[in-house]
């Protein structure tokens, strides 16, 4: 898998057309899709769009889309790579 670096813009408009695709292969209108997921339609339409969604929202839109498996790896933590790795402990918080 080639690996693909996005700008945060670039990202939202790619996820919002992987989205509308998921939708027409599950066959479902706009409409269909907001009354299964509780997303307002117009919502719908403008993250088809524009990319701009709420997080809660996308987060209902991938449920009724049956693609929640895909944020479980969202900020997952990585297995460490070197025995340095594993010998050093997990921070609690930043260090700036």
């Amino acid at each position: 898998m080639p690996i693909i670096f996005q700008i945060p813009d670039t990202l939202l408009k790619t996820i919002a057309t992987q989205a509308k695709a998921q939708r027409l292969a599950s066959n479902l209108t706009r409409r269909t899709l907001a009354e299964k997921s509780g997303v307002a339609e117009a919502s719908i339409k403008r993250f088809e769009t524009t990319g701009q969604i709420s997080f809660h929202s996308l987060l209902k839109l991938a449920f009724a889309l049956n693609c929640m498996d895909d944020f479980n790896r969202l900020f997952a933590e990585k297995p460490p790579q070197t025995i340095a790795d594993l010998q050093t402990t997990s921070r609690q918080r930043g260090s700036l």
